[in-house]
């Protein structure tokens, strides 16, 4: 009897062990197996981060441009902006989120599974935010896309044919824009170097510096460049656009964190003190050298200042912050000052502000990043990691060459197809009439 008992004891341990094991092992499988499931406070966040960055390019570039030129240019110089948001916003739904962050196809580009957003709907994406539907991500990913192509319209502001300014830009997006956020943003070759760009330092702010800089050589200094009174036509105009801009940034760079969360803080704060220093330094020492502060040097100095910090905002602390708005300052404007010696055009300094911004900021990031204030991130040469700096430097001297040659093949296509520039006559009544039969001021 005793025998008897031990062994249904033993069976029925054996049973319940059985059952036990399955039960967790099955709960393991689940856990693995569920689907990621979108956190209302971080998409919430998402969301309004992409409408902030709306509100950067329209009505923010589209004022600080539009107050910086000529009033006989002013309509003309705000119509390019708003057109190429619309007109990036299609391709980008259509082809170019997929070549940027589908699947990888050998470090180079995405693959086409995406086209027309198709499998891209409400669920999270493990990759490009776990916690966010992948179509909110798409979103605020259009948005950056949006506002490269537009900053460049600066360097050829008051010259460039309305045709070809839509051309451009519309090509300039899939064949540069694209690829770069892949290497970058998307898993491609530069990504698995280990390359750090929180918000758009080499994607948006190098590139676009760099397509600026071709744009200005091959379109040729505006007629009366040098003898004609070229001054900005509404400089109040210029710091209600830098309003909006600082006011986007936010969204720009604490967006980019991907959720409500300690990193959006921390990038937002790094934002807002850069942009802060910058604009003072850019002041100080545009009064040392020129004699007088200037609301357009605060006003330059404070962009200077956030595009600088785009690249490292959620890697740093904020005393690199304030380190880096310092540099950005000085920097981008003493880059101004050196314009003239070269001899191009860049209207608006495009050239100077995000491409030496860019610059500064993406090897900034490879000194100053900290995996104490981002986990997700890296160490930087001062933090002991000498390897992210070098990276860095590739990453800054791809982008730049790469910009820059795309961009001028891209402009001789165009060219070819439509002209680049306006006649000599249209120029001088000014772009507003002659390529829109429209007047902003009577």
């Amino acid at each position: 009897m005793k025998a008897s008992a031990q062994r249904r004891t033993v069976v029925v341990g054996v049973m319940v062990g059985v059952l036990l094991a399955s039960g967790i092992m099955g709960g393991q499988a689940w856990a693995q197996n569920a689907p990621l499931k979108a956190d209302t406070g971080d998409t919430a966040w998402v969301l309004v981060s992409s409408a902030f960055v709306l509100a950067m390019l329209m009505p923010g570039l589209a004022l600080f441009y539009g107050g910086l030129v000529r009033t006989k240019n002013v309509l003309a110089t705000i119509m390019q902006s708003v057109m190429i948001l619309c007109v990036v916003s299609v391709l980008w739904i259509v082809f170019g989120y997929s070549l940027a962050f589908g699947p990888d196809k050998g470090g180079v580009i995405g693959g086409l599974e995406w086209v027309g957003l198709s499998g891209v709907g409400a669920e999270p994406h493990p990759t490009y935010g776990p916690t966010i539907p992948h179509q909110a991500f798409a979103l605020f990913q259009l948005m950056f896309a949006a506002i490269a192509p537009a900053l460049i319209t600066g360097a050829f502001a008051e010259r460039k044919r309305f045709t070809s300014v839509v051309l451009f830009a519309a090509i300039w997006s899939l064949v540069v824009y694209v690829p770069l956020t892949h290497w970058i943003w998307g898993g491609g070759w530069l990504a698995k170097l280990g390359a750090l760009d929180f918000a758009g330092g080499a994607v948006i702010h190098i590139s676009s510096g760099a397509a600026a800089l071709v744009c200005a050589m091959v379109l040729g200094k505006r007629r009366g460049y040098g003898t004609d009174y070229m001054a900005p036509h509404n400089l109040p105009m210029t710091l209600l656009g830098t309003g909006f801009l600082w006011f986007g940034w936010f969204g720009f760079n604490g967006g980019s964190a991907l959720g409500a969360n300690g990193i959006a803080v921390s990038a937002i704060l790094a934002t807002h003190t850069a942009a802060a220093m910058g604009a003072m330094a850019w002041c100080g020492v545009e009064w040392v050298h020129r004699g007088k502060p200037t609301v357009l040097g605060i006003a330059s100095g404070a962009v200077a200042g956030l595009a600088t910090v785009t690249p490292a905002a959620g890697f740093i602390s904020p005393l690199f912050a304030i380190a880096i708005g310092a540099v950005a300052g000085m920097g981008c404007y003493a880059a101004i000052v050196w314009k003239g010696r070269f001899g191009y055009d860049d209207s608006l300094d495009v050239v100077g502000i995000h491409g030496v911004g860019g610059i500064i900021g993406i090897l900034a990031t490879g000194l100053c990043a900290s995996k104490v204030i981002n986990p997700a991130g890296a160490d930087g040469l001062l933090f002991g990691n000498p390897g992210l700096f070098g990276v860095q430097v590739l990453v800054a001297a791809v982008t730049t060459v790469f910009s820059m040659v795309g961009t001028f093949v891209i402009l001789k296509l165009v060219d070819s197809m439509t002209g680049l520039r306006v006649s000599s006559e249209e120029e001088a009544t000014g772009l507003d009439l002659s390529q829109h039969n429209e007047r902003a001021y009577s």
